[in-house]
């Protein structure tokens, strides 16, 4: 029988049935990610993590207006590698990218990147790359070459031409990246933009309008500064003692013709790549600090401490160009109307070491290189807010980018999707325990190989190869990592526990280099 409706409630009907299509084309509509990722940031150096030294307004406005994890973790403290734990979703022995020194990425294997063009994003990479190979995946890319330079740096295009573009890397990363969501995407098409910085990468060598910034600051010296390493025996081995290893003329820019260093002559050619306005003002500012250190001629502690404080001014400084460009990058989203339907992402490829132990640099296990700053700004129709306390490790980007995007995640990816903890979600079975494996022996900086695993409690790491030594932490009792526990009887059953996980997460993740407990026994 027909049914005859009258012509109001067709219209009520037709307005129902667009309603619901609208809210289902709006329920379906993929979110765009902007990936911001910078070398050797340290949470230290973030006041939305630490209020003590600097203050980052711009990267404060992503926790602010998002979420805050504050227990996330690398896998693998080492630029290339951390990087390619996040774009596989694996850790080193999944990737097989294990180190700086040997490796060389294999761009035929799955990435996030990859499944997610094949779902219909546009992908995009401006920045650093450091895998060696050139990037696969990403439908547009300009790369700097290894570490990228600091000043009028040059770029790796997509038809494999060197071009140099004149000014301040973190300006021109920020520049390019701009300019591709502008006038080179698609914006009918969902995207993913990787903003890959330089910054602040080792010299720490700051933009010239911000050389005079923070002279005026004096650090205390952590309370360990002067640690004597006792019952850590890799920890004593090391090369990157701020005191010992950092260099007077690469690191502090103590440049003088009657003075020589290891890395005098790699200093000079970064100041070789200015200009001659950047130059001048190069030497108008560090050319009073180099007369008046050689007048003074610190020794010591006294020395010591003015290499701490030098250090300290550089690196914030190069943080504070990367702060600002933050800005420029969440302003243009904003003006745009994309930043409701974008998640922005800001971490490191891991954390640094300010001091702590003596040190600068990453590599080990402990705490500050292990950890990392991980913000997120989340778009429309997540209401999550403040910190995310569950452990998350790097291996968890690419699944959550999957997740987000509506794709279904690879079964042989390690790391598992954060989309529950961004929704406010407590998942019961979350991780209990994270594993790390450093690789790189012998090589700059000289750390040892080592492997272990942390759980919100303890921390066990063996270091092996030329060394077999084991430590453990009460990072409750301990949260600096002084005190190794290991061989104390009281922890036997703490340390029994740890290795079984630890073996269980090896077999887990396929880690061809494992302990053994037969071995260990004897």
């Amino acid at each position: 029988m027909n049914k005859f409706y009258p012509v109001a409630g067709m219209v009520a009907l037709s307005a129902v049935t667009t309603a619901c299509q609208q809210a289902d084309k709006q329920e379906k509509k993929q979110y765009n990610i902007v990936y911001i990722m910078t070398d050797d940031h340290t949470a230290q150096m973030m006041s939305c993590y630490d209020t003590r030294y600097m203050e980052t307004p711009n990267l404060d406005r992503i926790a602010n207006e998002g979420v805050r994890f504050t227990n996330s973790f690398v896998a693998n403290s080492l630029s290339g590698p951390s990087r390619a734990c996040m774009i596989t979703g694996k850790h080193s022995c999944g990737n097989k990218f294990y180190d700086n020194t040997t490796c060389v990425f294999d761009s035929a294997q799955q990435t996030f990147p990859k499944l997610l063009q094949k779902a219909g994003y546009q992908t995009a990479i401006i920045g650093k790359w450091h895998l060696e190979s050139l990037p696969s995946g990403f439908d547009y890319w300009q790369i700097v070459p290894g570490q990228g330079d600091y000043y009028n740096p040059n770029f790796i295009t997509q038809q494999n031409d060197t071009i140099q573009k004149h000014g301040y890397i973190t300006n021109i990363i920020t520049d390019d990246a701009i300019d591709w969501m502008e006038h080179k995407r698609d914006d009918k098409k969902p995207f993913c933009l990787f903003i890959h910085h330089k910054a602040i990468h080792r010299n720490w060598m700051a933009d010239t309008c911000n050389l005079a910034l923070y002279e005026d600051k004096t650090f205390p010296l952590p309370d360990n500064f002067f640690d004597d390493y006792e019952g850590r025996e890799a920890a004593a081995a090391q090369e990157m003692s701020i005191v010992k290893d950092m260099d007077m003329i690469y690191d502090l820019k103590m440049l003088r013709p009657d003075k020589n260093s290891r890395l005098k002559t790699l200093y000079e050619s970064f100041l070789g790549r200015m200009d001659s306005a950047q130059r001048a003002a190069w030497e108008k500012f560090y050319g009073p600090i180099i007369e008046d250190f050689y007048k003074k001629n610190p020794q010591g502690k006294d020395l010591a401490n003015w290499k701490f404080q030098r250090y300290m001014r550089d690196y914030m400084k190069t943080v504070k160009s990367l702060d600002d460009n933050v800005g420029r990058v969440l302003d243009y989203l904003k003006e745009k109307g994309l930043l409701e339907n974008t998640l922005v992402v800001y971490t490191s490829d891991q954390g640094f070491y300010m001091g702590e132990h003596g040190w600068f640099d990453k590599r080990f296990m402990y705490e500050e290189s292990m950890r990392t700053p991980l913000i997120m700004r989340l778009p429309a129709g997540f209401t999550r807010r403040g910190d995310i306390t569950e452990m998350v490790q790097n291996i968890d980007y690419g699944p959550t980018f999957l997740d987000l995007a509506g794709v279904e995640i690879p079964s042989d990816m390690h790391g598992v999707s954060l989309l529950p903890l961004l929704k406010g979600e407590h998942p019961k079975d979350w991780r209990k325990a994270l594993y790390y494996h450093f690789y790189e022996y012998p090589a700059e900086h000289m750390v040892k190989r080592h492997y272990g695993v942390r759980t919100d409690r303890y921390k066990l790491i063996h270091f092996y190869n030329d060394i077999d030594t084991w430590e453990l932490y009460d990072l409750q009792a301990d949260p600096h990592e002084m005190h190794n526990l290991y061989g104390q009887k009281e922890y036997e059953a703490v340390v029994d526990e740890l290795k079984a996980e630890m073996l269980k997460l090896q077999e887990q993740y396929d880690d061809p280099v494992r302990f053994s407990p037969e071995r260990d026994k004897e």
